[in-house]
């Protein structure tokens, strides 16, 4: 039986393993990557997938712990701000959030502003009376100019068109600014030209299936129409087969925005005309390098204007 000295050592010897594993895991937390969250509308979305995946290689390379979370849909804004308040709750270092209602969810920014994490708003503006009366600050804004989007959209169809079409508006989610933006920008470049009209203008929550639902009535009720301006790919792609379902394939001209890969086989296809691409990888690596400067005490711009462009048959595989 070891002496009581003998005892007494080994006991410290024990206690001194043990402190200083405790120290080392206290050491590899102290150490360890900021956590940074980006909170997307929806997975379910080429879009955001894209914006994830961007995300993903920018918080890999610099060095950051990123947090992916999502509502199963865009228009479900209560999950979503359920989301921000888990995190804020479980002490996330800072926050990147495409808002699913850009009025709805200031409050949850606004509680990320009471409790310190930093809150950098990707794709789709909060709205600026909401943030005012509530006294919100964000880090910074990392989306491109939806409005000038619609524009390029709408001098694209003026152009292809000589001038003369009944338009059917499919539109994202009502309130939101980035939907808004883009029929406000396409509703001005038109505005020149008589002979483009708007026959129909109608929401479709930026979802596949309910653009198929909503073009075919809209085709049902005014089979006029000779083009459909779909605010995301995603709704252009429901339109496309709802013009399938009604045998009027190549007879109507659909124009999206995004330019997501299945938006740009249907360009090659000929089965879309032309769409707006937005860049969402750059969008979330942009967000990611900008949480991490605002977290090391780096001064950042209020607003990173992402890229767009054009896109048609002659491009879509650039």
């Amino acid at each position: 039986m070891p002496s009581p000295r003998l005892r007494i050592t080994l006991l410290l010897i024990i206690v001194g393993v043990a402190s200083t594993a405790s120290c080392n895991r206290e050491g590899a937390r102290s150490d360890s990557r900021p956590r940074v969250a980006l909170v997307l509308k929806t997975l379910n979305s080429p879009f955001f997938i894209e914006m994830q995946r961007g995300a993903q290689d920018a918080a890999q390379r610099i060095g950051v712990d990123l947090v992916v979370q999502a509502a199963e849909r865009e228009v479900d804004v209560e999950r979503q701000m359920q989301i921000v308040e888990n995190l804020i709750q479980s002490r996330i270092a800072a926050i990147a959030l495409t808002p699913s209602g850009s009025r709805e969810v200031v409050p949850a920014v606004s509680k990320a502003n009471a409790a310190g994490i930093p809150v950098i708003v990707v794709d789709t503006r909060l709205d600026p009376a909401a943030v005012a009366d509530a006294g919100v600050k964000t880090a910074s804004f990392v989306g491109s100019d939806n409005y000038r989007g619609g524009q390029l959209i709408g001098e694209y169809l003026v152009k292809a068109s000589g001038g003369r079409a009944a338009v059917a508006i499919l539109e994202g989610i009502p309130g939101h600014e980035t939907g808004d933006s883009r029929v406000r920008g396409f509703r001005d470049a038109i505005s020149g030209s008589p002979g483009v009209t708007i026959a129909a203008s109608q929401t479709a929550n930026w979802e596949r299936e309910q653009g198929f639902t909503v073009f075919q009535n809209m085709l049902q009720a005014q089979p006029a129409i000779d083009t459909v301006f779909a605010c995301n790919d995603m709704m252009a792609l429901g339109a496309i087969e709802a013009i399938a379902a009604a045998g009027r394939t190549g007879k109507i001209r659909v124009l999206g925005f995004d330019a997501v890969d299945d938006a740009r086989r249907a360009l090659t296809a000929g089965t879309m005309d032309a769409t707006v691409a937005q860049y969402p990888d750059e969008m979330g690596r942009i967000a990611v390098e900008t949480a991490a400067k605002v977290l090391r005490g780096e001064a950042v711009e209020p607003e990173i204007v992402v890229r767009i462009g054009l896109v048609t048959k002659e491009n879509a595989n650039q």
